[in-house]
């Protein structure tokens, strides 16, 4: 899944408490993008943080350790149990209480649409279910769909701290968090197929004649390239489309979304510096990219 919005930190810093809300947990994943960096309003730092260990810790549910399947469906159900309780102003269980403890004050002072945060358990959910049936995504129009569920939530959670509603600006927050979540699965082909993920799409990888085998380490594939190159491209267009939002919102805000948006396009770089052939390397950013975000993000 994305990662949700300083910059380059291990994948999300550790942030301040603030008013009315916990201490949030510290941030332990390599991210390409800022979570709640300085460039976040003090008063809205922990709301992004609680945010975030929500998304990050589902995602965990889904994603991480060597659970089976049923077993990551009953925990993601538990954990929108403990949503919906904190939701109706009820107390959450005692297993994820230091997540729940601060979204519960987030939802109260700002009052998050619960509707996005159920679509991002509804996106870990269909994760677990393919992966377990080894279920691929048919067409590639199938698979944006799943982005809309998987990515867009956590762009329109940050507008709405920000007051930010109009149409225009939710189309382009949308443009931006689908690339980031491309970005990411073509960053982590190697990562993915190893898991028994695959997220190219079935109609891509015939119309590029890829097969399974081309994907895997040793390849060297000139198909797949083809098939990794155009998936980067259009999501470099995606991110420009949407990167216009960056430069149209004020203030602080519009600086952490140029942050955002160079390090999803800097990643691209690195993606194309490998002839495209993420499936053997994985690409990160790294603290030395961080002046050339700088810089470009300067001059949009």
């Amino acid at each position: 899944m994305p990662k949700p919005p300083s910059v380059i930190v291990n994948h999300r810093p550790a942030m301040s408490p603030g008013v009315g809300l916990a201490a949030v947990l510290p941030v332990h994943h390599y991210e390409n993008f800022p979570v709640a960096s300085l460039l976040c309003p003090a008063h809205l730092r922990p709301a992004v943080a609680a945010i975030y260990h929500f998304a990050r810790t589902a995602d965990d549910l889904a994603d991480e350790g060597a659970q089976d399947a049923a077993t990551r469906l009953t925990d993601l159900q538990a954990f929108r149990a403990d949503l919906q309780a904190v939701a109706s102003g009820q107390v959450a269980s005692e297993r994820w209480l230091a997540v729940f403890e601060p979204l519960r004050s987030a939802l109260l002072m700002h009052d998050l649409p619960l509707n996005l945060l159920t679509d991002l358990l509804e996106a870990f959910e269909q994760d677990v279910r393919y992966t377990a049936a080894q279920r691929r995504y048919a067409t590639d129009a199938e698979l944006l769909d799943y982005c809309q569920r998987s990515a867009n939530p956590v762009g329109r959670l940050l507008l709405h701290l920000y007051g930010v509603t109009d149409e225009e600006a939710l189309t382009q927050s949308d443009q931006i968090c689908t690339a980031l979540q491309l970005i990411n699965f073509w960053q982590d082909v190697s990562l993915d197929v190893a898991r028994g993920r695959w997220y190219p799409s079935i109609e891509a990888m015939a119309r590029c004649q890829v097969q399974d085998a081309d994907l895997r380490s040793g390849s060297h594939s000139k198909n797949a390239t083809v098939l990794i190159a155009g998936y980067a491209a259009a999501a470099s267009a995606g991110m420009l489309k949407g990167s216009k939002l960056a430069v149209t919102l004020p203030g602080r805000i519009g600086w952490e979304l140029r942050l955002v948006v160079q390090g999803g396009l800097r990643i691209l770089d690195k993606i194309e510096a490998l002839q495209f052939a993420t499936w053997r390397t994985r690409p990160k950013l790294t603290f030395w990219d961080l002046p050339v975000m700088l810089w470009r993000a300067l001059w949009m």
